[in-house]
């Protein structure tokens, strides 16, 4: 088939050139990004699929939320960018942001940071819950676990079309979730859970309840928490990326958000996705010494060499990653502050160094992303490498309850079903084993 588009129109033209038939689509054009050609009865009408492995060419859905242009580094959630939200905002703001439309004026964010405050506490039954994960299961196999149970402990707010049942789930989700991150960091390290504090806020207390210990009292540094609210602005929604689509599919289904979340989760925990800063830091291990970047950057520049420099570059973005200015400046700020002592760190800060001035990675955009920072800072606050992609989802949890709930107040809301290119055997009679060969 040809295709041309029809400004003038506004439709998009395709012709089958077997046939000669032509058939018209509507263009559907947005506030910002390209225009798309709506091909819901395309099937229909001519009989045909559309073929788009991993549906990267592909608009899956209509959302309000959060815009990205790759080739200009842009990322903006309601219409504000991500620079400007990670310098003068805060989580809660930004998330209310997701949540309801709006940046919230003095009295919405009293209520929102109350509603959220008091929804940290998990039910005491979930400890026990805990119990049943070995101590060396990876954090990310106990969050798959621990948040899907959810449902089972919160009955009350279950039914996707009461709206007042979605908010308190919504509430209640992004509440809950630093908490069980926490307690899933305390259980794989043998320490006492330590209960949220409510005079804290959001990414001190998760800092608090991450770090303290019932022995002594914990001082939140004023600095890693600026650095921990803004790696959980940075990662709070990314458009339609494979972890957010989960949660649509699942949601698509009338799923309770628990589910949806719990699937959520088990998308991002794949290394293609959430675990990128885990990689960087593996990464760097494989590197072992400054006095080897020499050979490792020569073998990112061999084609003919699987091995890549984690970190650098990124998918969607073509020019540089917004979010990772941002996250330098806190990881300068952080290392500074701390004055770690890791050859790892130090490892990272010389590789950064010479990529920026090697004029292959320059003239390629391969520049530092918001993996590469952030891996560097949570290794130096003392995460475990192993909870990099529990951090990642705790950021993303309020993307992902936001484009839930989008999703399921959406008038023609359907369930997920995408089709296939079938290339297995046609039909076959069946054979009898004592007469197969």
């Amino acid at each position: 088939m040809s295709k041309s588009a029809d400004t003038k129109s506004n439709t998009f033209t395709m012709t089958n050139n077997a046939t000669g038939e032509s058939f018209d689509f509507p263009v559907l054009s947005g506030t910002c990004g390209p225009d798309v050609v709506d091909i819901r009865k395309f099937y229909a009408e001519t009989g045909h699929f559309t073929f788009d492995p991993s549906f990267t060419a592909t608009g899956s859905c209509k959302s309000k939320l959060t815009f990205i242009d790759g080739d200009k580094g842009i990322l903006m959630h309601r219409g504000y960018t991500i620079e400007e939200l990670a310098e003068k905002s805060n989580f809660l703001e930004v998330a209310h942001l997701l949540l309801e439309g709006e940046l919230p004026n003095k009295k919405q964010y009293e209520e929102f940071d109350h509603n959220i405050t008091y929804h940290t506490m998990v039910h005491e039954q979930i400890n026990y819950f805990f119990r049943g994960f070995r101590r060396d299961a990876h954090p990310m196999a106990i969050m798959c676990g621990i948040t899907g149970a959810l449902s089972a402990f919160y009955h009350d707010s279950l039914d996707i079309w009461d709206e007042r049942q979605r908010e308190i789930s919504a509430h209640r989700l992004i509440a809950k979730i630093p908490t069980l991150a926490a307690m899933t960091m305390k259980y794989t390290l043998g320490q006492p859970f330590m209960y949220p504090r409510n005079d804290l806020s959001y990414a001190e207390n998760f800092l608090y309840m991450c770090f303290g210990l019932p022995a002594e009292p914990y001082k939140v540094n004023p600095i890693l928490a600026d650095a921990m609210d803004k790696i959980l602005i940075l990662h709070a929604d990314h458009e339609q990326n494979a972890s957010t689509s989960t949660v649509r599919l699942a949601g698509s289904s009338q799923a309770n958000p628990f589910a949806c979340i719990s699937s959520g989760i088990a998308s991002l925990w794949g290394p293609s996705h959430g675990g990128a800063n885990q990689a960087v830091l593996e990464m760097l291990d494989q590197i072992g010494d400054k006095k080897n970047i020499p050979e490792f950057i020569a073998r990112a520049k061999d084609k003919d060499d699987p091995f890549r420099l984690m970190g650098f570059g990124h998918r969607v973005y073509k020019n540089t990653d917004p979010r990772a200015g941002v996250l330098k400046k806190a990881c300068d700020e952080v290392l500074e502050d701390l004055g770690v002592q890791d050859p790892r760190l130090e490892l990272a800060m010389e590789l950064e160094r010479i990529a920026l001035e090697d004029p292959y990675f320059v003239d390629r955009k391969l520049f530092p992303n918001v993996d590469f920072y952030s891996g560097i800072i949570l290794k130096a606050m003392g995460f475990p490498v192993e909870m990099f992609t529990v951090l990642f989802a705790v950021a993303r949890t309020v993307g992902w309850v936001s484009q839930w709930k989008e999703m399921i107040e959406e008038p023609t809301l359907k369930i997920g079903r995408p089709r296939q290119l079938y290339i297995g055997e046609d039909h076959r009679k069946y054979v009898p084993m004592n007469k197969r060969k």
